[in-house]
This record gives C-alpha cells, sequence and structure tokens, in this order.
C-alpha cells in the first residue's frame, strides 16, 4: 500500500456536520470551516439549489476518507503542505530560502569559534 498524499483532496470524516466536504475544502484550503458552510449554504440558498447539493453529493461519492496517518499531523505540518497545494513552486523557494539561511548562519558561527577571537580565547580560559 502507498502512503497518503499530502496534497489530494479528502473528506475530513473527524470534523463532519453531514459527509465531510465542507471539512476537507476546509482543511484542503486552509480556510475557516464555518466559513466554508455559510458559504456554501448561502450559494445553495442564492439560486444555486439543485447545483450545490448535486456538486457535493458528487464530491462526497468520489473523494475517499481522509487517511489516519495525515490526521495525525502537527499546525505546522498542515500549513507547509497546505502551501504545497497552492503554490509547489513559492513552496520549494522558501524551503531553500531557508537553508540557504540557516547555512549562512552555520557558517557565521563557524568562523566565528574558529577565527582567532582573542576575547573568546581569554573567556575560554578563565572557564578553565
Amino acid at each position: 500500500m502507498s502512503a497518503p498524499r499530502h496534497t489530494k483532496f479528502y473528506l475530513d470524516r473527524q470534523n463532519r456536520k453531514w459527509l465531510g466536504v465542507c471539512a476537507g475544502l476546509a482543511d484542503y484550503t486552509g480556510i475557516d470551516v464555518t466559513l466554508v458552510r455559510i458559504g456554501v449554504v448561502v450559494l445553495t440558498l442564492m439560486g444555486g439549489f439543485p447545483w450545490t447539493l448535486i456538486a457535493y453529493w458528487i464530491t462526497a461519492w468520489m473523494a475517499s476518507d481522509k487517511p489516519a496517518e495525515l490526521a495525525d499531523e502537527t499546525p505546522e505540518q498542515a500549513k507547509f503542505w497546505r502551501g504545497v497545494r497552492t503554490s509547489p513552486r513559492r513552496t520549494v523557494r522558501d524551503v531553500r530560502s531557508r537553508f540557504r539561511d540557516m547555512n549562512r548562519r552555520l557558517a557565521d558561527i563557524e568562523a566565528y569559534y574558529t577565527s582567532s577571537n582573542s576575547r573568546l580565547a581569554r573567556e575560554i580560559e578563565q572557564l578553565r
């Protein structure tokens, strides 16, 4: 069995009210679930009556349930994967930027400790 994909839409049965479509949309997009539910109700009442329900049922029928492995994500992981879903290139750019920043900071620390810093040498000698 393959690992669950983080970038796929799943029904969220844990936070569902009816079939989990609105909760799944909220989880997928990062929008508050209450706003998604209000949006669906308003769309239905403002003239999309049969089509909104048909789309809801088709989505509930076609989408699979959210795997248990994905339900245990931390909020930071969920935010990361939401960013990957919305803009993969931007996410890769952000990760590269973070690694570059960490690499620069590590190089600065290494340069500080390996340089001939007389004050640091005095402090180390005082500790002995």
